[in-house]
């Protein structure tokens, strides 16, 4: 399974860091699959990061772009700075639309401090994107599959399994004006959880998952009556 080389700066007194680096993505397809880039700043200052994308070919029905929780570059952004508080960690992410034709991307991120190219991390990541794929999240921490009837009637459930006990894991309904219709914890003694949308009224929702607080996958749900 393709999976992630990551390149890390290791000498001593580094003034950043990526932290919590997934080691695979993998997705079927019309998925958002969201590359985790956590950037902290060791300093005892603010300083300004950029951050930017070195390589990342995409299909002709993908498309990428940078977010910052909910707020999202355009997708010809390949290059910007941000700046981070003394200690402050930024949850940054690269948000790939898989599209509707498998395919192996390969993208490299590098993240310096401003100025200070000298100071790079390298970031590789592989991303697969199958159709056949029954999971639609996979890491070292946690491998979820796709939710299930979908159109769903009364209740939709979703099989998964955590590989890490210390995992934070939880799904989060919302409709398409992002309102949370509800939210459900994914114990790590489970492997199955039970979405009730008997009282949602017809149309269309998203689920999204997250992993320690932070979204790494979201997918679309149907409810019909």
């Amino acid at each position: 399974m393709p999976g992630i080389v990551c390149i890390a700066l290791t000498a001593s007194g580094q003034n950043f860091e990526l932290i919590d680096r997934q080691e695979s993505y993998v997705s079927g397809f019309n998925q958002l699959v969201k590359i985790q880039l956590k950037v902290k700043n060791n300093t005892d200052r603010a300083q300004f990061y950029t951050i930017r994308k070195s390589k990342g070919d995409l299909g002709e029905s993908q498309k990428g772009y940078f977010c910052l929780d909910s707020k999202c570059l355009e997708s010809s952004i390949t290059e910007f700075s941000k700046k981070i508080e003394p200690g402050e960690t930024v949850n940054l992410n690269f948000t790939v639309e898989s599209g509707m034709q498998s395919a192996s991307n390969n993208f490299k991120f590098e993240i310096f401090p401003k100025g200070s190219p000298s100071e790079m991390i390298e970031h590789l990541v592989s991303l697969s994107v199958d159709e056949r794929l029954k999971s639609i999240y996979q890491s070292k921490e946690i491998t979820i599959n796709d939710v299930y009837p979908n159109p769903a009637q009364d209740l939709a459930l979703i099989d998964y399994k955590i590989h890490n006990e210390s995992l934070k894991a939880k799904i989060v309904v919302h409709n398409i004006l992002g309102r949370s219709m509800g939210e459900y914890e994914l114990p790590a003694d489970d492997t199955r959880i039970k979405m009730i949308v008997d009282d949602f009224a017809p149309g269309v929702y998203f689920y999204t998952l997250y992993v320690n607080n932070t979204g790494v996958l979201t997918r679309k749900i149907m409810v019909r009556k």
